[in-house]
């Protein structure tokens, strides 16, 4: 089944970027995460699933951050744990290391990232490759808007001068 939210934490547990692909979940559960880990690291259990109110948190952990997908359909958790591993790899190739403040420093372009790779919780494009060029298309185009708009401004101040009689 699919994912219905992903995470990406700090070591505290503290939420640094999330995406809800299914709405089916509160995302608050994810207040839960840590102390569970802590838990089971306690007990001596070191598992990449654990399962809590009817919660399943599927995750892993690296550098300084953990990346936690959460869902409460029966997952599949080793295409889960595909995914995370794979958005690491990608994030690794676009930011060269994947740590709390690349992930800070990037959020819009992870944001963007997360809508690509995984589209109402099914994992779609993971190849870097083909990511890198649709994110180099989008930037392109984006950047064509703002360079119109400025120049728009720039059209519409100069109407707006030669109306009040500066010379240009």
């Amino acid at each position: 089944m699919a994912t219905s939210a992903v995470f990406i934490l700090d070591l505290k547990g503290n939420v640094i970027i999330s995406r809800n692909y299914r709405g089916d979940i509160e995302m608050a559960v994810i207040e839960k995460f840590m102390p569970l880990v802590v838990e089971k690291e306690d007990e001596g259990v070191h598992t990449p699933i654990i399962t809590h109110d009817g919660v399943s948190y599927v995750y892993i952990k690296h550098m300084n951050v953990y990346l936690v997908s959460i869902s409460k359909k029966n997952t599949n958790v080793a295409l889960v744990l595909s995914y995370l591993y794979k958005a690491v790899e990608v994030f690794c190739e676009y930011f060269k290391d994947l740590e709390e403040e690349s992930v800070r420093d990037n959020f819009v372009c992870i944001f963007e990232l997360f809508d690509e790779m995984m589209d109402f919780g099914y994992p779609q494009t993971t190849e870097s490759k083909i990511l890198q060029e649709y994110m180099l298309k989008y930037t392109m185009v984006e950047s064509e808007i703002v360079e119109h708009r400025q120049n728009s401004v720039r059209f519409v101040s100069v109407i707006g001068q030669s109306h009040l009689g500066f010379d240009i």
